[in-house]
C-alpha cells in the first residue's frame, strides 16, 4: 500500500491510525512470511512500509498537539515504537503485532501467519485450498466485511496500491482486507512458481542420477571384463612358464646324452 510523507495529518483520527497500525502489522507479517518461505525480497514493499511508518509518526505527532489528546494515544504510541523496532530489526515481533486492533481483520491476520501446505495448488484456486475450512472461512470473511462496511462508501478494488489521496481520506478495513488478500495471493503464486522450479530441478537431478547409475553399471561391466581377461592372461603366463621349464630340462638332457656319446666314442677309439 503506497503512502506519502506529505499526507495531511489534520484529518487523521485515532480510529484511522489504529487501522493504519493494522495495515503495518499485516505488511510486516507478510514480509516475515515471505522470508520464511524463501521468497524474493521486495524493496518496493519495504519502501511502502517505511512511508507508512513515516505517515504514522506524523499523524501521531499531530494528535499529540491537540488540546484534548485522545485516550488511544498511549496505545498508538506503543504500537508505533513496536512496529518501528520490528521493521528495523532492533526488536522481535511483539504479541500485539500478531493481533489486530479491528476484530474484523482477524481472518487476515490468521491468513498472514499461516503457511501453505506442501501440496501445490494452482494459481487460480482459492488460497490454502487443501485446508478443509478455507472455503467456509473465505465466505465468512466476505460476509463479515460486507456487514462492517455497510455504512462506509464502497470503493472499487484495483490491483494498484492505494494512493496517497485515498489514505488522506482514511483507510477502512475493507480496503486493508482487499490489499493484503492480494499480497498473500501473490506470495502463494510466487511459492507455486518456486515449487515448480524446485520440482523441475528435482526431476533433472533424478535423471542425472539415473544416468550416473547406468554409467556405474557400465564401468562395473568393464571392470569385470578386465578381471576375466587378467585371469586368462595369468593362466596363460603360468602355462608358458611350465613349457619353458620343461624345454630347459629337455635341453639339458640332450646335452648330457651328447657328452656321453662323445666319451663312449673316445673310449672305443683308445681301446682299439
Amino acid at each position: 500500500m503506497a503512502t506519502s510523507t506529505s499526507t495531511s495529518t489534520s484529518t487523521s483520527t485515532p480510529h484511522q491510525l489504529l487501522l493504519l497500525a493494522d495495515h503495518l502489522k499485516l505488511s510486516l507479517l507478510e514480509r516475515q512470511r515471505a522470508q520464511s518461505l524463501n521468497l524474493p525480497s521486495s524493496s518496493q514493499k519495504d519502501a511502502q512500509i517505511t512511508r507508512s511508518l513515516t505517515n504514522f509518526a506524523e499523524s501521531l505527532a499531530a494528535l499529540e498537539t491537540q488540546d484534548e489528546p485522545s485516550s488511544d494515544l498511549p496505545r498508538l504510541r506503543k504500537q508505533y515504537h513496536q512496529l518501528y523496532a520490528q521493521f528495523h530489526g532492533t526488536a522481535p515481533p511483539s504479541d500485539d503485532a500478531t493481533h489486530p486492533n479491528d476484530p474484523a481483520l482477524a481472518p487476515d491476520f490468521a491468513a498472514a501467519q499461516r503457511k501453505p501446505s506442501n501440496k501445490s495448488t494452482t494459481g487460480k484456486n482459492v488460497r490454502f485450498r487443501d485446508d478443509p475450512s478455507a472455503e467456509e472461512e473465505d465466505a465468512n470473511r466476505a460476509a463479515l466485511f460486507s456487514s462492517t462496511s455497510s455504512s462506509q462508501q464502497q470503493q472499487p478494488y484495483t490491483d494498484e496500491p492505494m494512493s496517497a489521496q485515498q489514505e488522506e481520506q482514511g483507510l477502512d478495513n475493507q480496503q486493508i482486507h482487499a490489499y493484503h488478500s492480494r499480497v498473500l495471493r501473490e506470495q502463494d503464486e510466487q511459492l507455486d512458481v518456486l515449487g515448480q522450479s524446485v520440482g523441475r530441478q528435482r526431476l533433472l537431478g533424478i535423471q542425472m542420477g539415473d544416468e550416473l547409475d547406468e554409467q556405474n553399471e557400465m564401468l562395473g561391466d568393464v571392470e569385470r571384463g578386465v578381471d576375466r581377461h587378467s585371469g586368462t592372461l595369468d593362466a596363460a603366463q603360468r602355462r608358458l612358464g611350465k613349457i619353458a621349464r620343461k624345454g630347459r630340462d629337455g635341453w639339458n638332457s640332450w646335452i648330457t646324452i651328447a657328452i656321453l656319446v662323445v666319451v663312449l666314442v673316445l673310449l672305443i677309439a683308445v681301446l682299439k
